[in-house]
């Protein structure tokens, strides 16, 4: 029988595509996997499912129970060993066809987004890309609608029974959030970016009892249209945002003078004892620091141990890239700036003449502990 994506009936689970790479699951993988675990629970009756291909990856599947998945489908083949489009590609759409998956998430990785789109293409259905949130039941999506947005929440008449995944976006820059449904095709699909969706404890017990499924594709001469001939890699310096515990940010009240802004907050992660500067939006737009330094809605969303915005007023973009830090400290000029409305710490200043104290306060008080 054909698969129809439009038989919508025919369809339950949510799966979770995992990426392993040079025979590690990626942290990405976790974060997903965790989220997956509350839609599933939301959804009931549902499974989560982590499908994980490549080769020699079977031992690596128990892992992803740990953090909530209750089966995990792999897909182990020689073919699968080095990342081909073609590949995976084949090998996830076949299994989906068969499987018949609810929802399908995938990282925003470099990986997810040229996979998700083809295999969204193949299967006819949608994809919504670079999610930022993920809800099913309308209970929980309204909460968050209370929390996150300026909409009239309880005056409005909603669709309390949609079971569609509700998948938010931002949209025209970052200006806007979008929430987007696929209500007459599934699997719903979207990819989702790394460091938004909090990982969970890891549970042993869970690991031990996870289901694992070995899925056999067959590849045949013109499944593959590209070989790899060999991997070479290059070493970049890239600012680790996501995986930092201290993170000092700068924003446009360095104008005066850039690079003594950016030297102080450099200094002030020195003092904590190690950290990464992070920027908000104008400072990568404005070429002061690069994309890769850049912490909000376009760009990194992060859940640092400490946070630190030195001249950053705080938009709705900024804020919604590190409101979950655990302790926030924030240095501004303007009383009025919204960036104090999350701050645990606020210091209405010039960070120009505060931040050389907090550097020496810091300093003297790691010394003396």
């Amino acid at each position: 029988m054909a698969f129809d994506s439009s038989k919508i009936e025919e369809f339950k689970d949510i799966w979770v595509f995992c990426e392993e790479r040079n025979g590690e699951l990626m942290r990405t993988d976790f974060e997903l996997i965790s989220e997956g675990r509350k839609l599933a629970d939301e959804r009931e009756g549902a499974q989560l499912v982590g499908l994980l291909l490549g080769h020699n990856v079977e031992g690596l599947a128990k892992e992803l129970g740990g953090y909530g998945a209750d089966k995990v489908i792999v897909i182990d083949e020689p073919e699968l060993e080095v990342y081909t489009t073609d590949a995976y590609a084949k090998a996830i759409v076949d299994c989906i066809e068969d499987k018949k998956p609810e929802v399908v998430l995938y990282g925003a990785t470099n990986y997810g987004r040229d996979l998700a789109p083809r295999c969204a293409a193949r299967l006819e259905t949608g994809l919504t890309a670079d999610c930022t949130h993920l809800d099913i039941d309308m209970n929980e999506y309204t909460d968050f609608l209370r929390k996150a947005s300026t909409l009239d929440v309880d005056g409005t008449k909603w669709d309390m029974d949609d079971v569609n995944l509700k998948m938010t976006r931002p949209a025209f820059g970052g200006h806007l959030m979008a929430t987007i449904i696929c209500p007459r095709f599934r699997p719903c699909m979207s990819t989702v970016r790394p460091g938004v969706m909090q990982k969970r404890e890891f549970d042993q017990a869970k690991a031990d009892a996870t289901e694992v499924e070995r899925y056999h594709i067959e590849f045949k001469e013109g499944d593959i249209n590209t070989q790899v001939q060999d991997v070479v890699k290059a070493t970049k310096k890239i600012v680790d945002l996501i995986g930092a515990d201290i993170i000092v940010s700068v924003g446009r009240g360095i104008a005066k003078d850039i690079d003594g802004g950016i030297k102080l907050a450099e200094q002030l992660t020195e003092a904590f004892g190690g950290g990464v500067v992070g920027g908000s939006r104008v400072t990568v737009d404005s070429g002061w620091l690069s994309k890769d330094h850049q912490v909000g809605q376009t760009g990194k969303t992060v859940h640092p141990k400490i946070y630190v915005a030195l001249g950053i007023s705080g938009s709705i973009q900024h804020k919604a890239g590190m409101q979950e830090s655990d302790l926030i400290i924030a240095v501004n000029k303007d009383e009025n700036a919204p960036i104090f409305e999350i701050a645990d710490y606020g210091i209405c200043g010039d960070l120009f003449k505060v931040t050389p104290m907090l550097i020496k306060a810091i300093s003297e008080a790691r010394a003396n502990k």
